[in-house]
C-alpha cells in the first residue's frame, strides 16, 4: 500500500467510519446553527420563484455528506472544504449575512472543485462523488445571491 492510499493505515471501514463521523459531525454543527434560522430569520426573506421547499435541503446535505464521506478524500483539502461548508451556514444564518455568504460560498466551490480533482487523481469514482455536491452548491449560490440582492 501506498501512502496515499486511505486504507494504509488500517482498515478501510474503520477509515471510512472516522471520515463519516467527522463529515457528520461538521454537519451537526452547521444544522446547529441553520436550524433555529428556519422558522424565523430565513422565513421572513424575500425568495427566488425557484426556491426548493425547506424539507428538500435535509435530505439532498445528508446525501451529499455521506458520498463525499465515501470518496475517502485527500484529507487537508476535504477539511478544507469542510470548514467553508460550515462557514457558509454561520455566515448565511448564524450571523443573517447572505452578502458574506455569497461572497464566501466561491471560495466554497473552488474547494470543492480542488477536492474532486484531487480525489480524482487517486480514485476516479472518488472525484465523480463530488459532482452532485458541487452542482448542489452552485445552485445554492444562485439561491444565496438572488436572496443577498433583494433583501
Amino acid at each position: 500500500m501506498s501512502k496515499t492510499d486511505p486504507s494504509a493505515a488500517g482498515s478501510p471501514w474503520l477509515s471510512l467510519l472516522l471520515i463519516l463521523g467527522a463529515t457528520f459531525a461538521m454537519s451537526g454543527l452547521g444544522g446547529a446553527v441553520t436550524t433555529p434560522e428556519i422558522g424565523g430569520w430565513y422565513r421572513t426573506l424575500e425568495k427566488p420563484p425557484f426556491n426548493p421547499p425547506d424539507w428538500i435541503f435535509g435530505p439532498v446535505w445528508t446525501l451529499l455528506f455521506v458520498m463525499m464521506a465515501a470518496a475517502r478524500p485527500e484529507i487537508v483539502l476535504y477539511a478544507v472544504q469542510l470548514v467553508l461548508n460550515l462557514a457558509w451556514s454561520v455566515l448565511f444564518f448564524g450571523m443573517r449575512s447572505p452578502e458574506l455568504a455569497f461572497a464566501e460560498i466561491f471560495l466554497l466551490l473552488a474547494s470543492i472543485v480542488a477536492t474532486g480533482l484531487a480525489f480524482h487523481r487517486v480514485r476516479p469514482l472518488a472525484g465523480w462523488l463530488f459532482v452532485p455536491y458541487f452542482a448542489w452548491v452552485s445552485f445554492a449560490s444562485v439561491l444565496n445571491g438572488w436572496i443577498a440582492f433583494n433583501n
